[in-house]
């Protein structure tokens, strides 16, 4: 292949890729929870792994900027510390170009097969987290989610997370409940009670808006990545350290044998892999609006 054909490939490979960003929220900012599943302090332990795994594809080296890999700004809204290691949940922030549209393909269960570093018999363990991706709205998208104050409670605590002795001596800490749904999301990474309160508005919107998007989806049987139990059978992706190492996306088929680079931030086998399943349609809408 001579080099202008290398060159016209290379162009049509990023017209194509193009295509792949074209739903309404694509360019949108991304909110990702990550939340404990089956699994004990394996799972906790999980949850921290794949918070990691997405702070380092966001900050991704000089020579490793890509269409798929653009580099993000990241803030950790609220994290909620393990019982004996990792993390019960984290919610973060991903600004930069096309950050939903690229993060949405994490949307799901993800599962762990390793030989546990907490058992003293050193046996395997299977343990799964659940990851939910929002876009974060904009102020004229937020104004369309209408909350009524009465269907809220406000609690504040103190923050368990960094910050110095002011937070630890205030109750600087936010927890916002949505009555009706039970929707609870949390803020404490300001020191600033009203700034935290904020923040976990922005999040609480967009996860209405997500839920909202769901309903619509389901109606017209366009179903949008719904709220899964994280447990055996409802995993979107197995990571297997023991006895072998592969990593699997189960909708796409995409694998890779390179665990630990999984794990360091290397997702663009599998990001790109879900944005050319869903645009064969074979996969489900996941902005809730119409086929790309």
């Amino acid at each position: 292949m001579t080099a202008e054909q290398i060159a016209i490939d290379r162009q049509l490979r990023q017209l194509e890729l193009g295509l792949l960003f074209s739903e309404p929220y694509a360019d949108h900012n991304a909110v990702v929870s990550l939340s404990v599943g089956q699994g004990g302090v394996d799972a906790q332990d999980w949850v921290e792994i794949l918070m990691r795994m997405y702070l380092k594809w966001a900050q991704p080296s000089a020579h490793q900027v890509s269409t798929l890999r653009p580099g993000c700004e990241t803030e950790i809204l609220e994290t909620a510390p393990g019982e004996e290691a990792g993390l019960k949940g984290a919610t973060v922030v991903f600004r930069g170009r096309r950050a939903y549209g690229l993060l949405r393909s994490e949307h799901g269960v993800h599962r762990l097969v390793r030989i546990s570093p907490f058992d003293q018999n050193h046996r395997r363990h299977t343990s799964f987290a659940l990851v939910e991706v929002m876009p974060e709205l904009e102020e004229s998208e937020e104004q369309a989610v209408e909350i009524n104050p009465e269907d809220l409670r406000i609690d504040t605590y103190r923050s368990t997370g960094a910050g110095g002795q002011h937070v630890n001596k205030t109750d600087s800490a936010v927890r916002i409940t949505h009555l009706p749904t039970g929707i609870v999301v949390s803020c404490q990474n300001e020191r600033s009670q009203i700034k935290n309160r904020d923040l976990a508005m922005k999040v609480l919107r967009s996860r209405l808006f997500q839920r909202h998007q769901e309903e619509a989806a389901r109606k017209r049987e366009k179903l949008r990545g719904d709220v899964m139990p994280a447990e055996f059978g409802s995993q979107i992706r197995s990571y297997v350290m023991q006895p072998y190492t592969l990593v699997k996306d189960v909708r796409t088929g995409v694998e890779v044998g390179n665990v630990q680079a999984v794990l360091d931030g290397e997702l663009e086998p599998f990001i790109e892999g879900w944005l050319r399943w869903r645009l064969n349609g074979s996969g489900p809408n996941l902005s809730g609006g119409a086929p790309d």
